[in-house]
């Protein structure tokens, strides 16, 4: 079975730590009162993927993933207190820190620790202050720039409304007069040079 054991407890060492710094040397603990088994200790990424780092015996002794010493992590056992180092702290190893232990057949894990740089939030870029409220040039020594008032949008709405209702039924008109004097001019000629040929 799977249980989670209010037993183990995992946090920094260094308790004045909320967020990990880039580059920091980082020091988790995992504390149990058992200490006849060892620990595993794993990291899920933002992604909800686990990967395991170390296990730890209970006679401190480590073995990385792929049973090679770790040139990125430190691993011992201090009395009841199973450690992790990261040596140095990176994007890569944000995630949450769980310590697993099988005892009696059984699966038990604590809570996570989590370990994320802060959030860095950016400040929206302040505009420049107009110096009137319509359209105009400043010539600040930040250089010159075009400030649009509501009172601009408007007028320049107030403008296409009227180019649509207006101009465009006017041009029809002056194309069905033309239309109608190119009619008269083709019915008018065959009269006209019936009028030449009499004369």
């Amino acid at each position: 079975g799977i249980h989670g054991q209010k037993d183990m407890k995992v946090r920094f060492r260094d308790r004045s730590i909320t967020h990990p710094k880039p580059g920091q040397r980082l020091e988790l603990e995992c504390e149990t009162i058992n200490t006849e088994s060892g620990v595993f200790w794993v990291r899920q990424n933002k992604d909800g993927t686990l990967h395991f780092i170390v296990f730890i015996s209970s006679l401190s002794r480590a073995t990385f993933k792929g049973k090679k010493p770790s040139t990125h992590f430190e691993a011992r056992k201090d009395h009841n207190i199973y450690h992790l180092v990261v040596k140095v702290f990176t994007t890569a190893d944000e995630g949450n820190y769980f310590c697993l232990m099988n005892a009696n057949q059984e699966l038990y894990f604590s809570r996570g620790q989590p370990a994320f740089f802060p959030v860095t939030t950016t400040a929206a870029p302040t505009a420049l202050a107009p110096i009137t409220q319509s359209a105009g040039h400043n010539t600040s020594p930040g250089g010159p720039f075009l400030f649009i008032s509501a009172e601009d949008i408007k007028k320049s709405e107030l403008s296409l409304f009227c180019d649509v209702f207006i101009w465009i039924p006017l041009a029809g008109a002056c194309l069905l007069l033309l239309i109608a004097l190119a009619v008269t001019i083709v019915l008018c000629q065959p009269v006209s040079a019936n009028v030449f040929k009499s004369i």
